[in-house]
């Protein structure tokens, strides 16, 4: 990409700016998104335990944040915010979607009424691939400018075998293990469009690390190493009383090796893209990101799974806090890391600038709360608050480097000291020597979503949700 810029720049200087333009290829943009999967777990995030050999090269040869979070609990809100820049109460995917929203006569697009960064990068000469989970709605035909589409006829995983998945509009049962599957297209729509600008998504459906299928042994080729491993890594304690779902599975080793198994094979599917844009020459010319849809807790302070998988629902920094590394070689420093909070709604604005189509973020209506911290993936330092804010559903959070703030309408409120208390196991709120910074964070809180939430998707004032809620789901349940 270098050499191409040196080019470009003669060119230009000796008046051919047309030969110019044809000498300098716009960066291709691999975009890698997991399903249900902490920082925590992968070696460059300092876990011991897990292999994870291509994810740790792909952040020791780019920049790795070690403290990105998701701004929502669950799959369908998040993937949306890293496709919009917009959060729940803008976009109104508040909770994962209902199956019948992706297939049958009421199946429709969730994103449709926004700009969207496939459908951004597709006006702007990008051919656009997606191979894996969508969850986003109307799965059976292709959504936001895709071409290329080969997806989940669900949201949850049952089991990575004899899955259900869509292609050229039809749906078929698949023997492949889903991990392999979706690797092999991507690598497929790498290499038909290798001579061309491209956008691969590349949302995975593992590690998943939730449901039954973690009472079963791994069947990959992982299985065997993790049999006897006793992975300390995941932390072994007490149920916390606010654990609703999952129960099972804490402390459980049968479910403990299933993650790392499926963790392990992400990883090689990671390797293979990788090794793809190797062999064609493509390195130089690709911007690789590679991130989760949320966070994931496996055994931490008692709780496994997600912030909805609490009552009530919750909001700990394991939830939230996702695994984000950069990678285009020769262009971002190999070996970088920021402690810079930045938060998936974050993700678009930072993306287009890097790309240099940072103009099109003052097009999104309405407009996106991310900011764009892609002068720190070109080695340069900005002015950064770091803050990030979370909602999932009625609950909201502000998380600041020493501090974090849950409010739900009708209590229970937390406040914890994050210095002190990593973990969140002493609830300050309502302790009189704390009165000053919680009062702080809590009009902090009210002030983001006054200038943030549309009022048709803002819960907190009437506004609903193109999904149905958790909370509405139990109320319809109680006799």
């Amino acid at each position: 990409m270098q050499l191409r810029m040196v080019i470009a720049t003669i060119l230009v200087f000796l008046g051919i700016p047309c030969l110019a333009a044809d000498a300098v290829r716009k960066t291709n943009v691999v975009f890698i998104l997991t399903d249900n999967q902490g920082a925590w777990t992968l070696g460059c995030y300092g876990n011991p335990d897990i292999q994870t050999p291509h994810i740790d090269r792909l952040a020791a040869d780019g920049m790795l944040f070690s403290r990105a979070f998701a701004s929502n609990a669950v799959c369908s809100p998040t993937r949306a915010t890293y496709l919009t820049g917009l959060i729940p109460s803008q976009h109104g995917v508040h909770c994962f979607l209902d199956p019948k929203y992706m297939m049958g006569p009421e199946a429709y697009n969730t994103l449709a009424e926004f700009r969207s960064l496939p459908e951004i990068l597709a006006d702007h000469g990008y051919v656009c691939g997606l191979t894996g989970k969508w969850h986003l709605g109307a799965n059976l035909t292709p959504q936001e400018s895709f071409s290329y589409w080969i997806t989940m006829v669900q949201g949850s995983t049952a089991e990575f075998y004899d899955m259900p998945v869509i292609e050229e509009g039809e749906v078929r049962k698949e023997p492949k293990y889903a991990t392999d599957l979706w690797t092999e297209h991507a690598v497929r729509f790498i290499r038909q469009n290798k001579d061309r600008p491209f956008f691969l998504y590349l949302p995975y459906n593992g590690p998943y690390n939730l449901g039954p299928l973690l009472l079963n042994p791994a069947r990959n080729r992982h299985h065997d190493y993790y049999a006897d491993k006793p992975l300390m890594s995941f932390h072994r304690d007490a149920m916390h009383p606010w654990l609703f779902n999952n129960k099972d599975y804490l402390n459980n080793m049968v479910s403990i090796r299933r993650v790392a198994a499926e963790t392990s094979a992400v990883d090689d599917g990671v390797g293979a893209v990788m090794a793809a844009l190797e062999e064609l020459g493509l390195e130089d010319d690709t911007l690789i990101v590679y991130a989760a849809d949320q966070g994931w807790m496996g055994g931490t302070n008692g709780l496994w799974g997600m912030g909805d998988h609490t009552r009530p629902l919750t909001a700990f920094d394991r939830m939230m806090q996702v695994p984000l590394i950069f990678r285009h070689r020769g262009a971002i420093s190999p070996g970088g890391k920021s402690d810079a909070m930045v938060s998936n709604y974050d993700f678009l604005p930072s993306v287009l600038s890097y790309l240099n189509l940072g103009d099109e973020t003052g097009r999104l209506q309405p407009k996106s709360p991310g900011r764009d911290f892609s002068p720190l993936l070109r080695g340069q330092t900005i002015d950064w608050d770091n803050v990030v804010y979370y909602e999932m559903e009625r609950v909201r959070a502000i998380r600041t480097d020493e501090w974090k703030y849950v409010h739900r309408p009708d209590g229970p409120y937390e406040l914890y000291h994050l210095a002190s208390d990593p973990f969140e196991k002493v609830n300050l709120y309502g302790q009189p020597q704390q009165a000053t910074i919680q009062g702080e964070l809590e009009q902090r809180l009210e002030h983001f979503f006054l200038a943030t939430a549309e009022p048709k998707y803002d819960l907190y004032r009437g506004g609903g949700s193109k999904a149905s809620l958790l909370s509405d789901r139990e109320q319809k349940r109680r006799p």
